[in-house]
């Protein structure tokens, strides 16, 4: 229970790599949190976890072990946290905001890239009080999965942005 059968620090070099790998796949992945994960991103997510533990814990299954993997990983994220900070850094982690609609014209290829129908613009525009596409300044997919929508009348422009929860699309 307590005997390691691989060496503290190959636990460590594990995690903290799987660690990052994932950080970096994330990141490719797509400007989404966790709220919006779909049914099929939650799968997704459940098998990688499960498919990379062989990997992290290697022939290990001590206790000591899996303790050794929890800090490591606690501190990996903890540091990440902090060198978020820096704006290099930060701009490497977090994806730049996409403008998506502008002065109501869609952009297509910006939407097809961001995996984002006209349909969940127009939910987004609802959300914001406005029926029309030509009512819309700018609609901007943020760095943190939000639909933000700047319209084209004061009235309009000065409502402040909500959640909306999208859903990518095959092609």
């Amino acid at each position: 229970m307590f005997h390691l059968a691989v060496p503290w620090y190959e636990l460590v070099i594990r995690s903290v790599g799987i660690y990052f790998v994932l950080l970096v796949g994330l990141r490719l992945f797509g400007k989404r949190e966790v709220g919006q994960f779909t049914i099929f991103d939650l799968v997704f997510v459940l098998l990688v976890a499960n498919a990379v533990q062989p990997a992290m814990t290697g022939p290990d299954a001590s206790l000591f072990g899996g303790v050794i993997i929890i800090l490591s990983l606690l501190t990996a994220n903890w540091t990440v946290g902090k060198l978020d900070d820096i704006p290099y850094f930060h701009n490497l982690v977090t994806p730049p905001p996409t403008v998506l609609l502008k002065d109501g014209k869609p952009l297509e290829w910006q939407m097809r890239k961001e995996g984002i129908i006209l349909d969940e613009i127009k939910m987004a525009m609802r959300e914001h009080g406005l029926d029309e596409l030509s009512l819309v300044k700018l609609a901007v997919l943020e760095s943190d999965g939000s639909i933000s929508i700047i319209g084209k009348d004061e009235k309009t422009a000065q409502r402040r942005r909500r959640r909306v929860r999208f859903v990518r699309h095959a092609e």
